[in-house]
């Protein structure tokens, strides 16, 4: 079992397809590993065992037949609870929503679902992918596996916590202001918030409908990019679906980066909020791997953090009001306190204020890309400390907001978190790679460059003795 929980994707799928790999035992080893372990870190709201089994012996007599769907038939996944399935409860983490049934997939779950997919469950989440660590909701809040005291990052929390135990290969998340990245950083795992309009949202419960992504989560690389693969593409009923090409991320993941141009946008991190040590060090780090590598390192300077985090802010929180103004008006007390406080603050943003805020995203946007204009990619901080302790409701708050990746979603650049190492305490340290509208596919080269120099992928927590 032990075996099974940190097989990559592409490992299990190409043992499945070989039939050395039954899509049965896999299920049920991740099922018995869940068992075993997630009383510890609560990283499955809802498990959905019956549904599973049936899937992955479904899995298997197609398999048996010769009907090999693709990298992800008979792989089990997990999906944030704000993402639809079909006749399950999508609540939102929230008392608000725990008899919300879903009438159809969400888009991104029937995607995976066509490709063979084994649906393990419901995955955690911050209330309304906004309250959270919050611990007056129906379910507890997922911890972090690298030491269960700490934060997991969030509003993704479950799917980071899933993924660095070894309950699952692949998991989705959302990402509205960082909400894959922060647990992809904190946990230790790879989290890509693509390109704006390059996944669908259709079927997933909005914060923001102007800044709100879907992102895959996983433990490799190539596994992230493999999974992006079968998650992107236009869908014309979203309004914000973007109707290019979907490439193979994976064509050319192993090209190399000589020649590479990548910006750092350093003054994020040692100017406009100074990272822990550790973060900084490990960041720079990286970088002196990539130019050993053959890249060419150069600086960028754009507009000081809190011109986006203030931008971003004064767009999300009036768009997560007008989605919960009547629920607020009706039933405010089923709110968990962190959720009603932080969504609140959106009834008192003027339309003057929200105007000027998209039309400075605007700006800012149209600078961010002419200063990374002969950059291939750039990179900078994702978060600008280690996991808090989960618990510290002071220390979250201090923390929660020093972090780089909501410029990101202001941009709809692609940006994705990858580790770097590990601070003195063993929790995980980490990075952003960003790219160029819909050009994921060279942050998966720069990345899975680096993740292959590097062994930080392979590491595994200290988990309860199996």
């Amino acid at each position: 079992m032990a075996d099974l929980a940190y097989l990559s994707i592409a490992k299990a799928s190409g043992l499945i397809k070989d039939k050395k790999l039954s899509p049965v035992e896999y299920t049920e080893a991740q099922i018995a590993r869940i068992d075993r372990l997630d009383g510890d870190f609560n990283a499955f709201l809802a498990p959905a065992w019956d549904i599973a089994m049936d899937q992955a012996r479904d899995a298997e007599t197609e398999i048996a037949k010769g009907n090999w769907r693709g990298p992800l038939h008979g792989v089990p996944f997990a999906l944030k609870d704000i993402i639809d399935y079909k006749g399950l409860a999508t609540t939102c983490h929230s008392k608000i929503l725990k008899d919300n049934i879903a009438g159809s997939h969400a888009v991104v779950t029937s995607k995976l679902r066509d490709a063979g997919g084994v649906f393990l469950g419901k995955l955690a989440t911050h209330e309304f992918a906004i309250g959270g660590p919050s611990f007056d909701l129906p379910w507890p809040p997922a911890r972090n596996p690298w030491n269960r005291a700490h934060f997991t990052g969030g509003s993704s929390s479950g799917s980071g916590a899933a993924l660095a135990s070894g309950m699952v290969p692949a998991a989705l998340g959302t990402d509205t202001g960082g909400s894959v990245r922060n647990p992809a950083s904190n946990c230790g795992i790879v989290g890509m918030k693509a390109t704006y309009g390059r996944v669908s949202r259709r079927g997933v419960f909005p914060l923001s409908f102007t800044l709100d992504h879907v992102g895959p989560m996983t433990r490799t690389v190539e596994d992230n990019a493999m999974l992006l693969g079968i998650l992107a593409g236009h869908d014309a009923l979203d309004p914000g679906s973007a109707n290019v090409e979907v490439p193979d991320y994976t064509a050319g993941m192993r090209d190399g980066i000589k020649g590479l141009r990548i910006g750092v946008i350093r003054h994020f991190y040692n100017r406009d909020l100074i990272a822990d040590a550790e973060m900084g060090d490990g960041i720079e780090a990286a970088l002196d791997t990539l130019a050993r590598m053959g890249a060419t390192i150069q600086d960028v300077e754009i507009a000081p953090l809190a011109d986006y985090a203030a931008v971003n802010r004064v767009i999300l929180l009036p768009e997560a009001y007008a989605i919960h103004e009547k629920w607020f008006q009706e039933r405010p007390n089923d709110y968990g306190e962190l959720a009603r406080s932080r969504i609140m603050g959106g009834a008192f943003v003027r339309a003057a204020d929200y105007v000027n805020a998209i039309r400075m995203r605007a700006k800012l946007t149209r600078e961010f890309y002419e200063a990374i204009r002969d950059c291939d990619v750039v990179i900078t901080a994702s978060s600008m400390e280690p996991a808090c302790e989960i618990e510290d409701r002071e220390a979250n708050d201090q923390t929660y907001g020093r972090q780089a990746r909501a410029p990101f979603n202001l941009t709809g650049s692609p940006a994705l978190a990858i580790p770097t190492g590990f601070a003195q305490s063993g929790l995980p340290l980490s990075m952003q790679i960003i790219g160029k509208p819909f050009d994921e596919a060279t942050i998966y080269r720069v990345a899975h460059a680096f993740e292959q120099a590097s062994d930080w992928s392979s590491r595994r927590p200290p988990l309860p003795s199996m």
